[in-house]
C-alpha cells in the first residue's frame, strides 16, 4: 500500500470511532474559540455577564453512575492555576446544563448536584477574567463520567479535593478548550 492509502485507511478506521467516543459541546463555547463576554466574570476589574454557558454531552460510558463539570484556568498566575467552576454528583440521567446553571440559587442545576467552592471563594460559577495585559488564558471546561454515585464530598470541598476524587473516580473525561484575554 502506498502511504496516502495507508493514511486514508486509518482515517476512515479512526473517524467512526473518534465520532462515537464521549464528547462534550456547547452553542456559546466553541472549542479553540473566544468566551463571550455573557460568560466573562463581574468584578476584579472585568464586567461580563458572569453566566455559566449551557453545556451538553453525549455517548458518556454505559456504567457511568454519576457526572460533573469543572471549568480551570492553568494560565492563572497563581502557581496552582484557578478554579472557575466545580459541579458534581450530577445524575447520570442528565447529558445537558442549562445556561446559569452554575448560579446556585438559580434553581437551574440539576437536583442532587453540589456546587462547590471556586478561587473566587464560593460555590457556582465564577467567569474567566485574567489579569490586563495577559495573554489569553486557555479556560478548560471538562465533564467527567464517574463510576461512582456521589462524591463523599460538600459545597466547601477545594478544587483540588474535588480534583482528586474526580480523577480517582473517572470513567471518561470530555474536553472543550475556550480562551480569553483582556
Amino acid at each position: 500500500m502506498t502511504r496516502i492509502a495507508l493514511t486514508l485507511f486509518f482515517v476512515l478506521i479512526a473517524v467512526p470511532c473518534f465520532a462515537a467516543g464521549f464528547h462534550l459541546s456547547s452553542p456559546v463555547v466553541k472549542d479553540n474559540g473566544k468566551v463571550a463576554n455573557e460568560q466573562v466574570f463581574n468584578g476584579f476589574g472585568c464586567t461580563g455577564g458572569n453566566v455559566s454557558p449551557e453545556l451538553q454531552w453525549q455517548n458518556a460510558p454505559k456504567d457511568t453512575k454519576s457526572f460533573a463539570v469543572t471549568v480551570y484556568d492553568p494560565d492563572a498566575p497563581t502557581g496552582s492555576g484557578w478554579w472557575h467552576w466545580i459541579i458534581f454528583n450530577i445524575p447520570p440521567s442528565v447529558n445537558k446544563l442549562s445556561a446559569n446553571a452554575g448560579k446556585p440559587d438559580s434553581g437551574l442545576a440539576p437536583q442532587g448536584s453540589v456546587q462547590s467552592k471556586t478561587d473566587y471563594g464560593q460555590p457556582g460559577y465564577g467567569g474567566p477574567c485574567p489579569p490586563a495585559g495577559d495573554k489569553p488564558h486557555r479556560y478548560i471546561f471538562t465533564v467527567y463520567a464517574l463510576k461512582v454515585d456521589q462524591l463523599p464530598l460538600k459545597e466547601d470541598a477545594s478544587g483540588a479535593m474535588v480534583g482528586y476524587y474526580l480523577n480517582q473516580n473517572a470513567l471518561a473525561k470530555a474536553k472543550l478548550l475556550a480562551r480569553y484575554g483582556r
